[in-house]
């Protein structure tokens, strides 16, 4: 069973920047669809971005399409959200997740707060 491990969330001025990273532990990506997701409090969990492992496509939700950007490294079995010019509309609880079949495992969460 993969594990999932998120981070590098915190508290960023609007139009700043943050990276988020995803580590997997227990078994690699490889075959995984790997992606990030986030909550705001009573709502409901929305897609942001996810990459496929096996050619790398990417997709993408309409509010963040040109400023984030998911990317992987095969080697430390991570993936990456780089967000840019950040809106105070982008303050959520981030997870990353593996779709492992059709079954999502999800990470613990990662916070970003984007102040205005």
């Amino acid at each position: 069973q993969v594990q999932l491990e998120d981070s590098g969330g915190g508290l960023v001025q609007a139009g700043g920047s943050l990276r988020l990273s995803c580590a997997a532990s227990g078994r690699t990506f490889s075959s995984y669809t790997i992606g990030w997701s986030r909550q705001t409090p009573g709502k409901e969990r929305e897609f942001v971005a996810r990459i496929s492992w096996s050619d790398a496509s990417t997709k993408y939700a309409d509010s963040v399409k040109g400023r984030f950007t998911i990317s992987r490294d095969n080697a430390k079995n991570t993936v990456y959200l780089q967000m840019n010019s950040l809106k105070p509309e982008d303050t959520a609880v981030y997870y990353c997740y593996a779709m492992v079949g059709i079954v999502p495992v999800w990470g613990q969460g990662t916070q970003v707060t984007v102040s205005s």
